[in-house]
């Protein structure tokens, strides 16, 4: 197993408005030569990320025999486009190696981050730099972990609005195109969405409504809600009715030939 960072630019797009020059990487935790592999965003409400979503959720999926990157990813002070660059260009580097399914996984914020992969992989959200992005963006799967799924003010977490978002926090137009359960087509990938229905942090309508979007669009999804936790569980080992989603998330894949 090689955990040796790999960064994901030489000239990160955006790095004016980085804290510290700060440089996107993609850490790999691999276990077989096949061709598929999970990248882990972990959550922090786009202002830090959690180190308990990282390094534990890559070292899950390995046990699982399934290779996996975790994703150290722009958090504010940054650009409103910077996160979802970063996955992006994790996903094309990804693809240049030659793996052919990909999934993306987060936690909270992350989850948001992995929403909108799988929802805006399309986006020109940064200049096409070299011949890495030639390659797709779009996720071949996606399992958001208690998200934050749309940034209108009735239930979303307010404070990765504003850190996203930055000065731009209220412009509907920036709101709605970072509301994911807007942006579900037909072309969604496969989704695994988990939540807590006690969680008072994110309110658990934000699953609720990315779960109806992909009904509404027929696209294929599983939806697990417990009923009592609090926010931001990870692996949630100690509450051994909540940390049944690992092992559930993992068959789902497997079900995708991961």
């Amino acid at each position: 197993m090689n955990n040796n960072k790999i960064f994901l630019w030489d000239n990160p797009p955006y790095i004016a408005n980085t804290n510290n020059s700060f440089t996107p990487s993609i850490t790999p935790y691999i276990v077989n030569d096949k061709k598929t592999a999970v990248i882990v965003c972990p959550g922090g409400g786009y202002g830090c990320k959690a180190d308990h979503e990282r390094e534990p959720i890559a070292k899950m999926f390995n046990e699982h025999d399934i290779n996996a990157y975790t994703l150290d990813y722009n958090v504010a002070p940054c650009h409103k486009y910077a996160p979802l660059s970063d996955v992006q260009r994790a996903i094309r580097t990804l693809r240049s190696y030659g793996y052919e399914k990909i999934a993306v996984c987060g936690f909270s914020a992350g989850g948001h981050l992995t929403c909108t992969s799988a929802t805006m992989y399309d986006f020109p959200a940064y200049p096409k730099m070299d011949e890495i992005d030639s390659f797709s963006a779009r996720p071949d799967a996606f399992i958001p972990c208690y998200p934050v799924v749309t940034m209108e003010e009735s239930f979303t977490h307010m404070g990765s609005r504003q850190n996203l978002l930055s000065s731009d926090w209220q412009d509907e137009e920036m709101v709605k195109l970072f509301s994911n359960e807007k942006n579900i087509t037909e072309n969604t990938p496969p989704c695994f969405i988990w939540h807590t229905a006690t969680d008072d942090a994110v309110p658990v309508k934000n699953s609720f409504a990315l779960a109806e979007a992909l009904s509404e669009k027929k696209v294929y999804f599983e939806l697990h809600i417990f009923p009592v936790g609090c926010h931001g569980l990870g692996l949630a080992y100690e509450h051994k009715d909540i940390g049944i989603w690992s092992d559930c998330a993992c068959t789902f894949l497997k079900k995708l030939n991961f």
